[in-house]
């Protein structure tokens, strides 16, 4: 198909489905095994990676459609500590190929965000075990006189480890385990673009996007946490941590035509997008996918 012949609306839609591949036809859903920890289910594991845990039967074991951690592992710590030893050992092996990208950061790991954390797991290994993960956006914007809407944008770094030189939010970062959603906002903001505490407080949380999609690397159902942050006209982000390496200031025009273009990191584009329907940039009058877009930007695992 040529893309360049498709109107914003279809390229939008394009977008949608990508970040949703989990759920198209044709996808690994219908294949994959559940992965339940303590009677309960917490992720997908594709056949390839349950072949491997196999090798590991007194951590994992299959029963039935599922992969069980053994529930001889019953506290949390044991969990952590038992599948970190069998992720450790997969890195050396440099069996998959996500590994490679290990962070030494630690996602909680349980059914919904209101349950009790069961284990905490590296951040890299959780696209194996299809286990959900969060983060935190944050919309930088201010209004001009007229009430005319400009956004904040940041470019990555071309060292970052994914999606490198690709736009952004104005800060984001995933909810590392033990630290909460305005903690982890706080922190984003002062380490990303400088923003004092007092301001970033100041950001409103306005719900959530959620999509599952898959690659080569694994299954990524993902939740994120959204804030508006509305600045004063003369502020000015200032790079800070080295993840970002400029910003823009924009017409909230522009921002919208960025959103289809290849310059956005995919998930980014989905949290402005959301921007966009709430502050009535997008309208139903107007867009025909207007309800698809809705229904895209919320789709539960």
């Amino acid at each position: 198909m040529n893309t360049t012949l498709l109107s914003w609306s279809e390229k939008t839609l394009q977008l949608l489905r990508r970040m949703n591949s989990f759920y198209l036809p044709g996808s690994s859903l219908e294949k994959c095994l559940r992965f339940e920890v303590g009677g309960q289910q917490v992720g997908w594991i594709r056949p390839n990676v349950a072949s491997v845990l196999r090798r590991y039967p007194e951590v994992f074991c299959t029963v039935g459609g599922a992969v069980e951690l053994c529930p001889t592992l019953d506290t949390y710590e044991q969990r952590t500590q038992a599948v970190e030893v069998v992720l450790q050992a997969l890195r050396e092996e440099a069996e998959f190929m996500c590994l490679k990208g290990w962070r030494n950061e630690k996602y909680a790991v349980m059914p919904k965000f209101c349950d009790a954390p069961l284990m905490h797991m590296e951040r890299a290994a959780t696209s194996l075990f299809g286990v959900k993960r969060y983060g935190v956006h944050v919309n930088g914007f201010s209004r001009d006189g007229d009430g005319k809407l400009s956004m904040w944008l940041g470019r990555r770094s071309n060292t970052k480890q994914t999606y490198p030189g690709k736009l952004d939010n104005l800060a984001a970062g995933g909810l590392a385990a033990g630290c909460s959603v305005k903690y982890t906002l706080v922190k984003e903001c002062e380490e990303e673009a400088c923003i004092p505490p007092t301001l970033a407080e100041k950001a409103r949380p306005v719900g959530t996007i959620s999509y599952t999609y898959e690659d080569d690397e694994g299954v990524f159902p993902e939740c994120q946490f959204v804030f508006d942050l509305e600045l004063p006209i003369d502020f000015k982000p200032q790079i800070g941590d080295g993840e970002v390496q400029e910003f823009y200031f924009y017409p909230i025009d522009k921002v919208k035509e960025l959103v289809i273009s290849e310059e956005f990191k995919p998930n980014c584009a989905m949290v402005v997008l959301d921007f966009l329907i709430r502050h009535s940039v997008i309208e139903p009058d107007s867009e025909p996918f207007y309800q698809e877009f809705v229904a895209g930007l919320h789709r539960s695992l």
